[in-house]
């Protein structure tokens, strides 16, 4: 896999830096939205068959290592 933190990019002059997933103008708060509101992944990937399955799958861990939700390994 891809290192996660290439798979979002935020550029002034790409969305007025919204964070989005590189190569594309998919904002990454719009995955977030489909995970809150109840679709699945697969649903997201149909609308936007521009960000790969690895780039979201990446940015969801990401978001999920920023709460603090996954488990320690020492634990």
């Amino acid at each position: 896999m891809r290192n996660k933190l290439s798979v979002i990019q935020s550029d002034p002059e790409i969305l007025d830096g919204i964070p989005v997933f590189v190569g594309t103008r998919v904002p990454v708060q719009t995955l977030l939205d489909y995970i809150e509101g109840g679709d699945r992944l697969d649903d997201f990937l149909e609308d936007f068959p521009t960000v790969t399955r690895e780039q979201a799958v990446a940015a969801l861990d990401l978001a999920s290592e920023a709460l603090g939700l996954h488990a320690s390994s020492s634990r």
